[in-house]
């Protein structure tokens, strides 16, 4: 969530720095904001809302300079406003930030106390009037900032501007990532390696409690305790190019019609057909000595690693625990050291996850990592780095990510049951088969994108609807409504379809939906059956399966919608885009922001 660009540039920058927050929109925003060096005064525009509104500001009162910061802003402390939109300017300082100031109001307090100020809600001005405090007293820029930042408690990333010093910029982060680009007699700040792509391909990622003085000719950057240290330089590889949405009308829709190819490309990497083999990277580690594996993810990739748990314990027979990343250290988890600890995450920064890995690394757990961005926090801390090759996902709402998060963990299944004496040569020979048609079927499920657009309407009036599922279609109800929550603000919940009778049921009646997930199979009679008591009490369903299945218990339905008969390994994969594909013709239908739902943001870098 949020997002830093930072120039010290050659010739006048607001303008790069929009075109780099428009790079960074896909974290989630509601308010943005610029500030420039200009004849020796600090000068700003912010707006709330989308960067349309910032532009306007823009374009009725340019800015100039050639030294700035700029900041999209996910609100935490205060109300998304213009007056606490990033940058704040206190005194000769400006600065943006993200991720929270835990000890923000005692250290407010005290500034109080001091008589001085504050024009704003936010934890960041804290910070502003600490550093504005320092220099006020005669320290140096750099000086300032080394004595504020061991008095900062929490996770942030953050980027200053200083009027007195018209060619530098000063950024820190501890637990939110920063990223740092070299150019040719100018150098940049970014949140992450796409927001400055255009301008270079040569980045340092900052450790952590790292900061970094970045000036025109170079970039120092100091340790926690302020040594000067070197950080490896390295080709990012992000695209220069603006992601397109190409002839789709939202980032969403595009990711979810990309599936086929990226999950393709993803397997690519992990199967061997010719050779009928699973192939993971696994290096020393010996995933056969592993007798139990700690699975933690947030969301999304929560509900991926409750499918890789049905997958890992039926196929590897190895036991499985999952947690939610933000629930994992609090309860103390007992683990036993030499353990496998799987983490699973799209930008590989989350806040909650993150942390989860280094507790898990200090009870000597084994660090496994299923991530989207390898050049994340997460991917440079795992011993086992398991990428999915799913390219920048745009839309809020995860599409593709979740595909390629669950091909990456079948194909650890199938290498964890090998590894264990679990699986045959021609049962991995199948199972590699298998994840091969998965493609294909994607791209079968997706024929159906017009039928459910048109049912949209079925569901669109709702004010509450219910996803039902046994085993691996259980997350995958659990997915689909989250999906709809997210994007159509439209209240909804998943249920294991044999809990029905315990409680839920009373939720149904004839203003209910009911979207049932139930390939045919050897769960398919007990899930029909489940299904047949909601209408028996007028429940309204809706049944995703396939052509068998719907033969035999579509009958009385409101609307069907069939997918391709497929293996059950990759049914999870198939099922996800019916239910992607559901939530986004509703969402389109009510008129919500597809791509930028209200509250989120893609990146969640707070705890």
């Amino acid at each position: 969530m949020c997002g830093i660009v930072g120039i010290v540039g050659k010739s006048d920058v607001a303008q790069r720095l929009f075109d780099g927050l428009k790079r960074l929109e896909y974290r989630g925003y509601d308010s943005a904001g610029i500030c420039t060096i200009n004849d020796g005064r600090l000068d700003r525009r912010r707006a709330e809302g989308k960067l349309d509104n910032l532009a306007r500001e823009l374009e009725a009162e340019p800015l100039h300079g050639t030294t700035g910061i700029a900041h999209t802003r996910w609100a935490t402390h205060g109300a998304p406003t213009v007056g606490n939109a990033h940058p704040h300017i206190v005194g000769s300082v400006a600065l943006v930030h993200n991720g929270i100031i835990e000890n923000f109001k005692p250290l407010r307090d005290e500034l109080i106390a001091e008589g001085r100020t504050f024009e704003s809600e936010t934890d960041t001005e804290v910070v502003g009037h600490l550093v504005a405090r320092e220099i006020e007293r005669g320290a140096s820029s750099r000086d300032a900032v080394a004595t504020v930042l061991p008095r900062l408690t929490g996770a942030f990333a953050i980027a200053f501007l200083f009027r007195d010093d018209p060619d530098l910029i000063i950024g820190a982060r501890r637990g939110a990532p920063l990223t740092v680009g070299y150019g040719d007699g100018e150098n940049y700040l970014g949140s992450d390696a796409l927001a400055v792509a255009p301008w270079t391909q040569r980045i340092a990622y900052l450790d952590e409690g790292d900061w970094a003085v970045v000036s025109r000719e170079r970039i120092e950057i100091f340790d926690r305790e302020n040594r000067p240290v070197e950080r490896e330089i390295v080709e990012s590889g992000a695209s220069s190019a603006p992601v397109d949405k190409g002839n789709y009308r939202h980032y969403m829709q595009k990711e979810i019609f990309e599936q086929p190819i990226v999950v393709a490309q993803t397997l690519q990497s992990y199967v061997r057909p010719f050779e009928g083999e699973v192939a993971l990277p696994t290096g020393d580690l010996d995933l056969g000595a592993f007798k139990r594996v700690t699975i933690v993810a947030c969301g999304t990739s929560y509900y991926a690693g409750l499918v890789a748990k049905y997958w890992i314990e039926k196929f590897a027979r190895v036991p499985v625990d999952i947690d939610v990343a933000s629930e994992f250290r609090y309860r103390e988890p007992v683990l036993e050291p030499g353990g496998l600890a799987l983490f699973i995450s799209q930008s590989g920064e989350t806040a909650d996850t993150l942390a989860a890995l280094r507790h898990a690394r200090e009870e000597k757990q084994h660090i496994a990592v299923v991530v989207n961005v390898p050049t994340s926090s997460m991917a440079r801390e795992a011993d086992l780095l398991l990428p999915t090759h799913a390219g920048p996902e745009i839309g809020v709402a995860s599409t593709k990510a979740f595909t390629c998060q669950l091909a990456v963990l079948a194909a650890l299944a199938a290498n964890l049951a090998r590894a264990n004496g679990h699986l045959t040569r021609e049962e991995e020979r199948d199972i590699v088969a298998d994840l091969q048609q998965a493609p294909a079927a994607l791209n079968a499920a997706l024929d159906h994108d017009e039928e459910i657009a048109a049912m949209a309407h079925l569901i669109a009036p709702a004010h509450d609807v219910l996803y039902l599922g046994r085993g691996p279609d259980y997350p995958m109800a659990l997915e689909g409504a989250l999906k709809l929550k997210e994007i159509s603000y439209i209240h909804a919940e998943g249920y294991a379809a044999g809990e029905m009778k315990h409680g839920p049921i009373a939720l149904i009646d004839d203003n209910v939906p009911v979207i049932v997930l139930a390939p045919s199979g050897p769960l398919f009679e007990k899930t029909v059956s489940n299904m047949q008591e909601v209408r028996a009490r007028g429940g309204r369903v809706v049944l995703i399966s396939d052509g068998p299945g719907i033969a035999g218990a579509g009958d009385g339905c409101i609307a069907t919608i069939e997918m391709p008969e497929v293996h059950p390994l990759i049914a999870p994969l198939v099922y996800a885009v019916p239910v992607q594909l559901l939530a986004y013709h509703v969402a389109v239908l009510k008129g919500t922001d597809v791509d930028q739902p209200r509250n989120l943001a893609k990146s969640v870098t707070v705890e």
